[in-house]
């Protein structure tokens, strides 16, 4: 097993105002390496670096793709994340006026959370998440959108009474990073990610590399989706002001919120700080159109 204690690439940055900390690893670190970085630093991808410069990213969803294909019976500390990194980047040079649009741009472009912020010299500067960019939306844009504007109608929703185990299959098997999670009747009850399993994981506490690091180790067909959902419900209505439903989403630290009608509590549809992120992409553009628009003779 390689011993990352040697390894002079693992770090972490100290944040700049532009973006969130990054947490890195090298490319001959370990997914049990990875794994450990984001539940200990509630992350969700660490950067590969060598010699200070970005090589590679991995995300939750890029280990778990993996896993699910990877026919070996190798222990997660037995796999390293030269085999599971992404190696083309998206970057941004440091230091760009226009850096939070750039940043939004390129998301919505190459459908991805994250862009890698590098200097002149094509070293490691910061990263830019989809959160940093959905706190600068909270704090610039109130009254521009509603949420109706930019939610999506499509969600993926279990049951509460559903099994842990079906739930992760749900995730995996339509590519989702969280469930919607309602009662019998539809009313919403929760919601559950790949995160929550994270933070669950008792793949940390029995020190085992199970390839099963998200489910119980025992019985996961028969715990339910309600033992781990929040007690406290959070929603918003269609009609919120978009500005207020990224706050709600920075201030609870979370990546999605149900959208309800609020007179039934009934499911309506889903607002993430991936729908923050287009919107933040049209503000500029939408203010241009509509200032020709206003000077038009």
């Amino acid at each position: 097993m390689y011993d990352k204690s040697l390894d002079r690439d693992a770090f972490v940055m100290d944040p700049k105002p532009f973006s969130s900390p990054v947490f890195t690893l090298s490319m001959h670190n370990t997914v049990h390496d990875a794994l450990n970085t984001m539940k200990t630093n509630f992350i969700k991808r660490v950067a590969i670096v060598k010699d200070t410069k970005p090589i590679g990213i991995v995300t939750e969803r890029d280990i778990s793709r993996f896993l699910e294909k990877d026919t070996t019976k190798r222990a997660l500390d037995e796999i390293t994340l030269k085999e599971i990194m992404k190696k083309n980047l998206i970057t941004i040079q440091a230091n760009q006026t226009d850096h939070f649009e750039q940043c939004a741009t390129r998301m919505i472009t190459f459908k991805v959370g994250s862009i890698i912020v590098v200097d002149d010299e094509g070293r490691l500067a910061g990263i830019t998440t989809q959160t940093d960019i959905t706190a600068a939306f909270a704090s610039t844009y109130s009254g521009k959108y509603k949420v109706k504007d930019y939610m999506t109608d499509k969600v993926v929703t279990c049951r509460e009474t559903d099994s842990l185990q079906y739930a992760l299959e749900l995730i995996n098997k339509n590519d989702v990073s969280r469930l919607v999670v309602t009662d019998n009747k539809g009313i919403v009850k929760g919601v559950i990610t790949t995160n929550t399993f994270l933070r669950h994981s008792e793949y940390f506490k029995e020190n085992t590399k199970s390839r099963r690091y998200l489910l119980p180790a025992e019985r996961a067909d028969a715990r339910t989706v309600s033992e781990w959902i929040e007690s406290e419900i959070l929603t918003v209505e269609q009609d919120e002001d978009l500005a207020n439903a990224a706050a709600l989403m920075i201030k609870n630290k979370v990546s999605g919120i149900p959208v309800v009608v609020m007179k039934d509590s009934k499911l309506t549809g889903v607002v993430s700080k991936f729908d923050v992120v287009r919107a933040y992409s049209n503000v500029i553009p939408h203010g241009k159109v509509l200032e020709i628009y206003r000077t038009y003779p």
